[in-house]
């Protein structure tokens, strides 16, 4: 799992940064810059029990709600308070929700220092009550994994070899193993993970599925600063010139859709008006009228030729991207990828529907990851263009009530 965007798992770069402040104050809060609520009523006192056992969290009194869990690293921030916020909402005040903080060492490979996580649980407490927290569950490793490392495991499949799993092998596995031990240990009957981290969420949905959980898994929107910086535990690690470099993955993300968008307001005009829209296009040329022609000539061309949402998509990306190359710091791509969500496989260029465009990249020691959902249609006569994508633009909030869906936002959860 990774802790960016409020998601359960740390993103150790293969040589970590700067060594972390003991215990940092928690970032400023999105939610204030942003004019967000204030986090739901939730019942109880205004402090959170902190418990460090499963014993101790079976033996709180379990209100008739449902009850939600938020699993989580440490390090909260704003985007981890969007999830307990999310979780509160859905739960009402007659539910429970629960966060868990624990560092998980099965998920930190060869090159990633467990021992230099940051790990801030007083602050973390703070920022889960305000959030609408009613309980912290902070076991200790050996409460989690009381005979040491498990000699059994979940294993991810072959969708956890793909792009973060080609990156850090074993690393969904890892994060699949400390789910499921945190799903049996807090008994939720919803559990809340950010989709910033995309796959993750993606595996964890597809493990409820096929291992019969009784739970149902909801992924909250990423939240991000008002730069467009996804929000990340990691953005600390950012020196001054690096976070400029960093910005350009949002950046690149946003092109493609703006970019996507564009060609798919064209198809639609192109349904609408069909080839004749070339003959227009010679006849505007043919008395000065360049721009109008110019016009006509891209809705002809829309209409002449197959779906290019695809390719156009990644060709926008990879344009910022090769850009940034040359920045300094530079930007040191690991991967473009524009995925089906239902198993992390690329997408082909005549494809409809739902797919995420993800970017894994390093500025300096520090990696980061970020992604967007795309939307691929074709336009037919009748029809128009609706808006692409689904991050908002910087400085917006990512804060609304997540999709609940039966089958939830990457396929059947139940």
């Amino acid at each position: 799992m990774t802790s960016s965007s409020a998601s359960p798992s740390p993103e150790p770069s293969a040589s970590p940064g700067p060594e972390p402040s003991p215990s940092p104050s928690p970032e400023p809060s999105a939610a204030r810059n942003q004019g967000q609520d204030p986090a739901p009523d939730r019942p109880g006192d205004a402090a959170a029990p902190l418990v460090h056992t499963a014993a101790a969290l079976r033996a709180l009194p379990r209100p008739s709600g449902a009850r939600a869990v938020v699993m989580t690293m440490g390090a909260l921030h704003e985007g981890h308070a969007t999830l307990v916020r999310a979780a509160r909402r859905r739960v009402g005040p007659q539910g429970q929700v629960v966060v868990t903080v624990f560092v998980n060492p099965l998920q930190f490979g060869a090159g990633e220092d467990l021992d230099r996580y940051p790990r801030t649980l007083d602050e973390d407490v703070v920022l889960a009550v305000a959030a609408g927290a009613d309980v912290v569950f902070a076991p200790p490793v050996d409460e989690v994994y009381p005979g040491g490392e498990p000699q059994i495991r979940i294993t991810a499949g072959p969708m956890g070899t793909l792009l973060e799993g080609a990156s850090r092998p074993g690393h969904f596995d890892g994060v699949l193993t400390v789910v499921a031990k945190l799903l049996h240990l807090t008994a939720p009957d919803l559990a809340f993970f950010g989709q910033k981290d995309a796959q993750q969420l993606a595996v964890i949905t597809r493990m409820a599925a096929d291992l019969n959980f009784p739970v149902e898994i909801v992924g909250v929107p990423t939240v991000r600063e008002e730069d467009g910086l996804a929000l990340s535990s990691r953005n600390r690690y950012l020196s001054t010139p690096e976070r400029r470099t960093a910005l350009v993955l949002s950046a690149a993300l946003f092109a493609a859709r703006d970019r996507l968008t564009a060609e798919e307001a064209l198809r639609a005009r192109a349904a609408s008006t069909g080839h004749p829209a070339q003959d227009r296009s010679a006849a505007l040329a043919a008395i000065g009228e360049d721009r109008a022609a110019a016009d006509a000539h891209a809705v002809a061309y829309a209409a002449a030729g197959p779906p290019h949402g695809p390719s156009v998509a990644r060709a926008a990306a990879r344009a910022v991207l090769e850009d940034a190359g040359r920045l300094d710091p530079p930007l040191v791509l690991d991967y473009l990828a524009l995925v089906d969500p239902s198993d992390f496989t690329e997408i082909p260029d005549s494809y409809e529907g739902e797919a995420i465009l993800a970017v894994a990249a390093n500025v300096g020691t520090t990696r980061l990851i970020d992604n967007i959902r795309l939307t691929f249609t074709v336009a037919r006569p009748g029809t128009s263009a609706t808006r692409q994508g689904s991050a908002p633009h910087p400085g917006t909030s990512a804060d609304a009530p997540p999709p609940t869906t039966p089958q939830g936002p990457l396929g059947a959860t139940r």
